[in-house]
C-alpha cells in the first residue's frame, strides 16, 4: 500500500486490495472512502467486496465513485460528509490517488484556506494548484 497523508486525519492511496482492510485498521484508520467506480476493477476488486473487508476489519466504508474526468457536486458533498462524519482518521483510494485528492481539496473549499488545501496536495505528492481558481469559487459560493 502507498498511503499518503494529507492532514493527520485523512490521506490518500492508489488501489487497494481487500486483503489491506486489516492493516489499515490497524494503522489507526477508521473509515475507508473508495472513489473507484467498479467499471475500472475486476470484481474481486468491487465495492461489495471492498465493504466486506472493510466490515470485518471494524471499518466504516463510503462507497462515492468518481468517473474520471466527470466529477460531480454530488460526488464533493458526499465525500466531504464521510471525512465531516468520521470517527476517526480517513483514507480514501481511487487508482493513483489523484482523484481522492482531488474531490477531498473542492469539499474542503470554504472550510480550509485555499493554501493549506494545496499544500496539503503537494505534500501527499499530487500537484493541484491548477485547481486553485476552482476551489476560490466554490470557497466564495
Amino acid at each position: 500500500m502507498d498511503i499518503r497523508a494529507l492532514t493527520p486525519d485523512y490521506a490518500v492511496s492508489p488501489m487497494i486490495d481487500p486483503e489491506d482492510m486489516p492493516a489499515i485498521a490497524e494503522a489507526g484508520y477508521r473509515v475507508v472512502i473508495c472513489n473507484r467506480p467498479d467499471g475500472e476493477v475486476p470484481p474481486s476488486h468491487h465495492a461489495s467486496v471492498m465493504r466486506a473487508q472493510a466490515e470485518a476489519a471494524g471499518l466504516r466504508f463510503v462507497d462515492n465513485p468518481v468517473m474520471g474526468g466527470m466529477m460531480t457536486m454530488e460526488n464533493v458533498e458526499a465525500h466531504g460528509a464521510a471525512v465531516a462524519e468520521a470517527d476517526g482518521p480517513v483514507l480514501a483510494y481511487c487508482a493513483s490517488g489523484t482523484r481522492s485528492s482531488v474531490v477531498w481539496s473542492l469539499s474542503q473549499a470554504g472550510d480550509v484556506p485555499t493554501d493549506e488545501i494545496i499544500a496539503a496536495t503537494v505534500r501527499g505528492g499530487y500537484q493541484l494548484e491548477h485547481l486553485r481558481p476552482q476551489i476560490d469559487a466554490m470557497a466564495a459560493q
